[in-house]
């Protein structure tokens, strides 16, 4: 049992850095959003911005589901 309880702190450590990964994705995200927008607002090609923003988001996928697959490690 003893070894048990630095696991548990372990994966409470990588969930806290998981969900801060998480909020910055975010926030990314929605930046790149705002920097689409206003290029299409200026009559600028998006493509570029627009294949970036689909990587952020994927990213942000896979940080939501580190934080699930954590979640689960810790039994909740």
């Amino acid at each position: 049992m003893a070894d048990r309880h630095p696991r548990r702190e372990n994966l409470l450590r990588q969930l806290v850095e998981a969900e801060r990964h998480v909020a910055e994705s975010e926030e990314h995200v929605s930046t790149q959003e705002g920097l689409i927008a206003e290029l299409d607002r200026d009559g600028h090609d998006t493509t570029e911005a627009k294949a970036l923003l689909e990587t952020m988001r994927q990213t942000q996928a896979l940080h939501r589901q580190d934080v699930v697959r954590i979640l689960k490690s810790l039994g909740q």
